[in-house]
């Protein structure tokens, strides 16, 4: 009722004619400087902004609220607004016959001052954002990437409902999983082609020897020298007895590409790919830490390699094993700090010849991924907030933690096809959602939230 009252004392005051009599001039209510304070700024309003629950602001005032914010709620009352806040036309036109120096002395102070100039800039484009979306809901690319996902998900959900019923087990190679000593000896050649093409010369004499997998447990240094095998190149022996030593170990053929290595650590794999998404550093730091031989040192030596192509090409499995050296070292941790999903992309790209579809699918999402981590950092530069980012990393450190752990302890009462559905899911889908997120940011970074 007051802010009724008040507003029709303004239109009384504006329309009043300016030959009004003394005598009517005199029963004109008298308004004070102060009715016309920004509770914000507790100075003349300029551009007032009315919001829903009746309190007004300076626009300024109110966008730099909503900046360090990011609510939408009353900076008095903390009601929140409804749609996107309109300057008071008739508030406004009173301020400015009646403060008419001092509202152009304040606006010539706010368009001097750049941090006002962009928030006010970052609160229209999410004003015309908000628009955007409530006009053209059936239009743009965010409409058609929820398309595409909703589709390929109900496709995804289909093969998940078929698996189950099926029970398919969908494994790649029994061998990740075949204890060594049963395997047949076309098994056994199968495991001497992968590891590598300079293996082909020695395939015959395992053929011949008809060499099954107790008879390959028993072959060493010695019997590899000797004829029929007759391995005389020191590297290819090498090579051998370092993939056969770590057959003995693990009792199975250890995992030699993506498939392989997520049928046999179906959870494990599912958590590298979230994490690697979320934190790389954290995940290579873990791999580091827990899994130093079997996947860490294979994937330092394929990002940072310090053998020449012809040359891996003969000691491929026998080199991963191998401490790198300083340079592999400083390479590696350059890349770490600064560029750590050009490491995953220069993995992926090592292994386009056997993943042609698969590897382009991870470079494309690391390259999105690197855009999306400086858009953050730009916005924390330009928005003076650089000083919040080690809260900022520490409480990224803890959140990965804490479900980092809640995922190790549930993964394991998962059901292998859950596993699929996900993994397919994130590798394959990531990359559509990463395109429409680095869009936004591109088009529009002040409004993003950091």
């Amino acid at each position: 009722m007051e802010g009724d009252s008040l507003d029709d004392d303004l239109e009384a005051l504006l329309s009043s004619p300016k030959s009004e009599s003394p005598e009517a001039a005199s029963t004109t209510p008298s308004i004070s400087e102060q009715e016309f304070f920004c509770h914000c700024c507790y100075d003349v309003l300029v551009n007032p902004t009315t919001l829903t629950c009746g309190h007004s602001f300076c626009r300024h005032c109110l966008a730099l609220w909503w900046e360090s914010s990011r609510k939408n709620e009353c900076p008095e009352c903390r009601e929140k607004w409804e749609g996107f806040p309109k300057v008071n036309i008739l508030l406004r036109d009173a301020t400015n016959k009646l403060f008419s120096s001092v509202v152009q002395q304040r606006r010539t102070e706010i368009q001097a001052n750049p941090k006002l100039s962009r928030s006010l800039l970052a609160f229209q484009r999410y004003g015309d954002n908000l628009g955007r979306s409530k006009s053209k809901q059936s239009r743009g690319a965010g409409i058609f990437f929820s398309g595409v996902l909703t589709a390929l998900s109900c496709v995804a959900v289909m093969v998940l409902v078929f698996h189950w019923s099926a029970g398919v087990d969908d494994q790649h190679d029994p061998l990740i999983s075949k204890a060594v000593s049963r395997w047949t000896p076309e098994e056994v050649l199968s495991w001497l082609d992968q590891l590598g093409t300079w293996a082909q010369l020695y395939r015959e004499p395992f053929q011949q020897e008809n060499v099954n997998g107790r008879l390959l447990l028993m072959l060493g240094e010695e019997e590899l020298l000797k004829p029929p095998f007759n391995v005389e190149n020191q590297a290819h022996r090498r090579a051998v007895l370092a993939e056969l030593d770590r057959i003995k170990l693990l009792g199975v053929k250890p995992p030699q590409n993506l498939w392989e290595y997520k049928e046999a650590n179906a959870g494990k794999s599912l958590f590298l790919l979230y994490s690697l998404k979320r934190s790389p550093r954290l995940t290579l730091f873990y791999l580091y830490l827990f899994d130093y031989t079997e996947t860490f040192l294979p994937f330092l030596h394929t990002c940072c390699p310090a053998l020449t192509p012809a040359e891996r090409s003969e000691s491929i499995f026998l080199h991963t094993q191998l401490e790198p050296s300083l340079g592999q070292w400083t390479e590696f941790l350059l890349k770490y700090l600064l560029l750590p999903y050009q490491l995953i992309a220069e993995f992926a790209w090592d292994w386009l010849a056997v993943h042609y579809w698969t590897s382009r699918f991870v470079i494309v999402n690391t390259v999105l991924l690197s855009l999306l981590e400086g858009c953050a950092l730009w916005r924390l530069w330009v928005g003076a907030e650089i000083r919040s980012l080690p809260n900022k990393m520490w409480s990224h450190v803890w959140k990965m933690l804490s479900q980092g752990f809640a995922f190790a302890v549930l993964w394991p009462f998962i059901p292998q096809f859950v596993c699929n559905c996900l993994f397919y899911w994130a590798l394959y889908l990531s990359p559509i959602i990463n395109i429409d997120l680095v869009v936004r940011h591109l088009m529009h970074p002040e409004t993003q939230a950091l």
